[in-house]
């Protein structure tokens, strides 16, 4: 026998929810302001952060699965950088149609001086929470993203 989530739950559920979509909005607008003299936006950032990250160089389709998000957005981003020279497309062996994604000595910079900006800006915006509520956040919100992917799958 199921039971229904008791409304409290769900009430507070969508309170969390309403909460992250106005920190994800402010998240992009501040992350957008430290890195737009690098020819960055948030979006442009987080890609290359993606790329940078993997152990090896990845198609589109691949980093998009990572990072949650459609081929064709981060394909429009990719073809963007690639353009201004922050990526530059490689051969894959496994795929010839679906180029790997590499970064470009000035996409290595870029991201390089965005994360060197990024440090002292997560220190600052710290400061005065605990730790162990900052973890418990981070522990809610992997729970709720697992949730939300499982949900997807049925």
């Amino acid at each position: 026998m199921t039971s229904e989530p008791d409304i409290s739950t769900a009430d507070a559920m969508t309170a969390l929810i309403l909460q992250i979509f106005r920190v994800n909005g402010s998240l992009l607008a501040v992350g957008d302001g430290l890195v737009s003299d690098l020819g960055l936006t948030s979006a442009r950032w987080q890609v290359l952060g993606a790329i940078a990250m993997s152990p090896a160089p990845l198609p589109v389709a691949h980093i998009a699965r990572n990072m949650g998000l459609t081929r064709q957005a981060v394909q429009r981003l990719v073809n963007e950088m690639a353009n201004d020279g922050f990526v530059a497309f490689g051969s894959n062996p496994h795929h010839q149609r679906a180029k790997l994604v590499l970064l470009t000595p000035h996409g290595k910079a870029a991201y390089a001086s965005a994360m060197r900006r990024q440090r002292p800006w997560a220190e600052k915006i710290a400061k005065g929470l605990a730790r162990k509520d900052i973890d418990g956040a981070r522990s809610t919100l992997a729970a709720l993203e697992l949730r939300l992917s499982d949900a997807g799958s049925t």
